[in-house]
């Protein structure tokens, strides 16, 4: 996500909400949400018999849960977007990072790695907590950009102005004084 543009479903992706019951297939086993397709522009999450009906050759991530929070597996993630800085955590033999920023304990020891954005502590040296963390230093950084371009270009437009006074100088407005009546000569 640093080097290349923000995707346009990431956004969708982390305000979904998951583990909803299947609207079309609640009677069901394993009907929970817990599908997101980046192909679709649908905002909404999916079950499995939605999957295999609706988006069968579409790039579609499963989500879980951790600890009440929604997590997916770097392997499926890492496929589609740029996750370097992100903590990722092993969780029932597989690596996955949490989507959104979780809240901080109440408690905590003195740590040396935080989160750039909710100050969440870190396990090892990363710079985000999850997605949502990343995707808020993204558009921070993104900011500051375009802030240092808007002051570059003043800047420069004041160089191009200073040089271009150095080339031609400005004339100085002229004091001739008027004199007052007739000029009376002096006599010889």
């Amino acid at each position: 996500m640093d080097a290349m543009p923000v995707p346009p479903w990431l956004e969708k992706l982390l305000a979904t909400a998951f583990f909803t019951v299947c609207r079309s297939h609640g009677a069901a086993a394993r009907s929970e949400c817990n599908m997101y397709c980046l192909d679709c522009s649908v905002d909404d999450a999916f079950c499995l018999y939605c999957r295999s009906s609706k988006h069968r050759d579409h790039r579609v991530i499963q989500i879980r849960r951790s600890s009440y929070h929604d997590v997916v597996r770097v392997s499926e993630i890492q496929k589609v977007l740029d996750i370097t800085g992100v903590q990722t955590y092993v969780i029932n033999s597989a690596r996955v990072l949490f989507l959104n920023e979780r809240p901080l304990p109440k408690f905590g020891k003195t740590v040396s790695h935080v989160c750039e954005i909710c100050g969440r502590s870190l396990l090892d040296p990363f710079r985000f907590c999850s997605l949502g963390c990343k995707l808020v230093g993204m558009r921070r950084n993104e900011e500051v950009k375009e802030r240092r371009l808007i002051l570059s270009s003043k800047e420069e437009e004041e160089l191009r102005e200073a040089s271009q006074q150095d080339i031609y100088p400005r004339t100085p407005p002229s004091r001739s004084r008027r004199r007052k009546g007739i000029p009376q000569r002096a006599p010889f």
